[in-house]
């Protein structure tokens, strides 16, 4: 059994004239609502062995305000800067864990997350994937490569409008 938790970053500032969208930090609210995820993550015991995360200043930034265990295994990649989501099934065929997490962008992340799953398990909750949006899924197999499109089974969904903001 695999388990999936795919996170888009949190909100990010585009108030900074002459700042590349890679190099885009979170604003005040991305980066509550990034502090918020990782607790959400603590509570449901969904703290990954490996993560998969875009180089992009707003996800580097998001996946550091998770606080995730020092022995997760992270790996930082300019190849799930606004991949699509056949890119990131592809970086997940290479993972290595049995708990992963990837931490990208639109529209790949969201489209990941919806065509991944088994028809009628959910995914149709997950065809506006906002900022923070984080969806859990397990497969049934023994390695990652064996995951394919409409494999998995959502066991949990969350955006950040829904927790408590903390600091």
């Amino acid at each position: 059994m695999k388990r999936l938790i795919l996170m888009r970053h949190a909100k990010s500032d585009w108030s900074s004239a002459g700042t590349s969208d890679h190099d885009r930090v979170l604003n005040g609210r991305g980066k509550q609502n990034a502090v918020s995820l990782g607790k959400w993550l603590i509570q449901r015991s969904l703290m990954p062995d490996a993560a998969l995360c875009s180089t992009a200043t707003r996800a580097r930034q998001t996946l550091n305000l998770l606080h995730l265990p020092k022995s997760t295994k992270v790996t930082f990649s300019r190849d799930l800067y606004l991949a699509n989501a056949e890119t990131l099934l592809t970086g997940l065929h290479a993972a290595n864990a049995d708990i992963i997490m990837i931490v990208a962008h639109n529209p790949g992340i969201g489209v990941l997350a919806q065509e991944i799953l088994t028809p009628g398990s959910g995914s149709s909750a997950l065809s506006h994937y906002p900022t923070g949006a984080t969806m859990v899924a397990t497969f049934n197999v023994s390695t990652w490569e064996d995951v394919t499109w409409g494999s998995g089974q959502m066991t949990d969904f969350v955006v950040p409008r829904e927790l408590p903001l903390r600091e």
